[in-house]
C-alpha cells in the first residue's frame, strides 16, 4: 500500500522454565520448541494441554453468572408469550450485524412478531438512534433488545421508556459510572457482574442470552450450534481475545463454518475465493469480515443482515454480490485515499506530522477513514486521525493508535473540543466543530508528546522462539496447527531461523513487484528448503538475489489451492546478515 518502511525492533520472549518445558516435551512426546509455546501460553501440565488441544462445549460458562440474566431471559419470555412485537436492534459493523443476525435468527423460531434495525452510518451514527427508537414506536414494537451497542444510551432508553417501549442491553464495551435504566442490561464488563470471561463479543453476549433462553425452556443446546460461524465471524473480526470461553465458541465457530456454513457466508467464502474445508480466523479477518462490513461503509448495515439471515441460496449469492461490489468500490476509494494522505505528510501538507499523523481533506469519504488510519500507522507508526467533513458543517474522524499508548485518553483530554467521541485503548471516533480543529491538533499533539515514551515509537517483532528448519517436519506442523484459532491472546507463534538463503528461485511478485517470493535454505541444514513470502520487502532482492545470508522471523501458514496443502512461511521481517539482533 505504500513504499515506506519503518525499522522494528526484534524481541526474542524471555526463556520460559526450562524444567517445565522438559517435562511437557516428555510427557506429550511433542518438539521442546512446542512445549515451550504451550508453557509461554500459560500451559503447564498433561491436563492443561488436552483442555487447551480438546476444547469442549461441556467447558462454556453458565449464562446465567452473568448479571440481570434472569431478568432478561423472563421479559423475552413474556414477549413472545404474549405475541409482543420484538426488535432485535444492532451496530452497523461485523460484530453488529452477526450479533443481530444470530439473535433474530433464533427468535424468528419462537415467534414471527420479530424484526431487526441496523442504523445508518451516516444519517443516525454509531449505537442507539431516536430515530431507531421512533421507528420502532411506529411500528408497534413494546420490545427492543440491542447488540454491540446500549450500554451508554441512558437518555435513549429513557425516552423508549416513555413511549412504553422496554429495552434489554447486550453489549461488551465498558459502561459509564451510571448503567441505562433499562429491563437488563447484560455486559461482562459492570462491576457488579461475576461472570467469570469479560472479553466476549457483543455477538458472543447475545449468544449468551439465548443459550440462556435455551437452557430455561429445554431447547436443545445442539440446536444453537448453526448460529456459532455468526459467532466466530464476530469473534474474528472484533478482535476479541482468543482465549478461554472465545477459544471454545471460535474453535466450534470455525468447525460450522467450514463444514456447514449458513447460505450468506457460503456466499461471501465463494466471493472471496476461499478453499472451503479450510478456513482460518485470517479469512475472516481479511477476507470475509471486512466484505460485510463493507456493506455499513459503503451502502447499509442492513443488507449485511439480510444476508446472514438469507435462507435461499440464490438470494444469498444476489445479495453478497451486491455487498462484494461494495468491497471493490471500497478498495479502490480506500487505495487512493490512503495514498493522498500519504502524499500529505511527505510534503508537510497535514495538520500535524510530529508526534502524531493528523490529516483532513473534507471530500474524502467516511467509510473509510479508518482504514486509512490504520495505513498510515504501519506507514509512519505514530498516533494517527484522519479526519473528513461530516454533516451540519462537522469534522469527523477515525483515530488508531500504537502499541501501548492510549489514543483514547488522549481523544478524551480534549473532550471540551468535541461534540461526541467513543472508542477504546487503540481505535476511537470522534466528532467537532470545524473552527476547534486546529486547537484540538495542538492540544493533542502536547498530550501525545508529554506521555509517549520511545518504546512505544519503535514496532517490535514479538518472536516466540529460535527454530531450525529441520524442525518443520509433518508431525511439528499437525502439532502447531492445534495451537488454533489464533487470535489476541493466542498469537500465531512467530519464530526466528538465522543464516539462512534464497536458492535461486527467489522473484518479486505482485502487481508492482513490491513483495518477495523465495525459497528458503538454511547453511546448517542445506537440503531442507521452504517457501516463504515476505509482503512489502521487495528492496531485499538484490541483497537475496546475489545470494548474501538473512535472518528472518515468520509464522508459519499452511495454503490450500485445489485440495493441495502446501507449507508457506510468512515473512514478518528479515535482515541481512552483519546487523545486529
Amino acid at each position: 500500500m505504500c513504499d515506506m518502511a519503518v525499522e522494528k525492533i526484534w524481541k526474542l520472549r524471555e526463556g520460559a522454565d526450562a524444567q517445565n518445558i522438559r517435562q511437557l516435551s516428555s510427557e506429550l512426546g511433542v518438539d521442546p520448541v512446542l512445549a515451550e509455546l504451550l508453557v509461554q501460553r500459560g500451559v503447564h501440565t498433561f491436563e492443561q494441554a488436552r483442555s487447551f488441544f480438546r476444547p469442549d462445549l461441556q467447558h462454556l460458562h453458565d449464562p446465567f453468572l452473568m448479571k440481570d440474566m434472569d431478568k432478561a431471559v423472563e421479559r423475552v419470555r413474556r414477549a413472545v408469550v404474549s405475541g409482543e412485537r420484538i426488535l432485535v436492534y444492532g451496530d452497523y459493523d461485523v460484530d453488529g450485524t452477526t450479533a443481530v443476525s444470530l439473535v433474530y435468527s433464533f427468535l424468528r423460531r419462537l415467534t414471527r412478531q420479530v424484526d431487526f434495525y441496523i442504523p445508518e452510518r451516516y444519517d443516525e451514527g454509531y449505537g442507539v438512534s431516536y430515530k431507531g427508537i421512533d421507528w420502532a414506536d411506529e411500528n408497534g414494537f413494546s420490545l427492543i433488545i440491542t447488540l454491540d451497542c446500549g450500554i451508554k444510551a441512558n437518555e435513549k432508553v429513557d425516552y423508549a421508556k416513555a413511549k412504553g417501549i422496554d429495552m434489554i442491553i447486550c453489549d461488551h464495551h465498558l459502561p459509564e459510572n451510571e448503567l441505562p435504566a433499562a429491563v437488563a442490561v447484560l455486559d461482562p464488563k459492570r462491576e457488579d457482574c461475576n461472570y467469570p470471561f469479560d472479553d466476549l463479543s457483543g455477538c458472543g453476549v447475545g449468544f449468551k442470552l439465548v443459550q440462556a433462553y435455551s437452557e430455561r425452556y429445554d431447547i436443545p443446546f445442539d440446536t444453537l450450534i448453526p448460529l456459532l460461524d455468526l459467532l466466530v465471524v464476530s469473534i474474528a473480526s472484533d478482535l476479541v481475545s482468543v482465549v478461554g470461553e472465545n477459544r471454545i465458541l471460535a474453535h466450534f465457530g470455525l468447525k460450522q463454518l467450514n463444514t456447514n456454513p449458513r447460505e450468506g457466508l457460503l456466499a461471501m467464502i465463494q466471493l472471496s475465493g476461499l478453499e472451503p474445508n479450510h478456513l482460518t480466523i485470517d479469512d475472516i479477518v481479511f477476507k470475509i469480515g471486512p466484505r460485510i462490513n463493507a456493506a455499513g461503509r459503503m451502502e447499509s448495515g442492513r443488507m449485511a443482515v439480510e444476508l446472514l439471515t438469507a435462507c435461499d441460496a440464490a438470494e444469498a449469492i444476489r445479495i453478497g454480490t451486491e455487498i462484494n461490489e461494495h468491497n471493490n468500490e471500497r478498495k479502490n476509494i480506500d487505495r487512493r485515499i490512503t495514498q493522498e494522505a500519504l502524499e500529505m505528510v511527505r510534503t508537510g501538507n497535514c495538520l500535524s506530522s510530529g508526534n502524531a499523523t493528523i490529516v483532513y481533506n473534507p471530500q474524502w469519504h467516511k467509510g473509510v477513514v479508518g482504514i486509512v488510519a490504520s495505513r498510515l500507522v504501519e506507514a509512519f507508526y505514530k498516533p494517527t486521525i484522519v479526519f473528513t467533513q461530516s454533516q451540519g458543517g462537522l469534522v469527523t474522524g477515525s483515530a488508531r493508535s500504537v502499541h501501548g499508548f492510549d489514543l483514547y485518553d488522549a481523544i478524551e483530554s480534549c473532550a471540551d473540543l468535541l461534540e461526541n467521541f467513543g472508542g477504546h485503548l487503540y481505535a476511537a471516533g470522534l466528532t467537532l466543530k470545524e473552527e476547534n480543529l486546529p486547537s484540538f491538533c495542538e492540544r493533542i499533539e502536547k498530550f501525545i508528546s508529554d506521555s509517549i515514551i520511545p518504546e512505544m515509537q519503535t514496532p517490535v517483532v514479538d518472536i516466540d522462539a529460535v527454530l531450525n528448519f529441520s524442525q518443520i517436519t509433518p508431525k511439528f506442523l499437525r502439532i502447531l496447527k492445534q495451537f488454533q484459532p489464533f487470535g489476541p491472546g493466542n498469537s500465531a507463534p512467530v519464530f526466528l531461523t538465522e543464516n539462512v538463503y534464497d536458492n535461486g528461485m527467489g522473484r518479486k511478485v505482485g502487481a508492482e513487484g513490491g513483495h518477495l517470493k523465495l525459497e528458503l535454505i538454511q547453511e546448517s541444514h542445506p537440503y531442507h528448503h521452504i517457501s516463504a513470502i515476505a509482503f512489502n520487502m521487495a528492496s531485499f532482492f538484490d541483497h537475496i538475489k546475489a545470494g548474501n545470508p538473512i535472518d528472518v522471523c515468520y509464522s508459519i501458514v499452511e495454503n490450500y489451492y485445489r485440495g493441495t496443502a502446501n507449507t508457506q512461511l510468512r515473512v514478518k521481517d528479515l535482515r541481512e546478515r552483519d546487523e545486529m539482533i
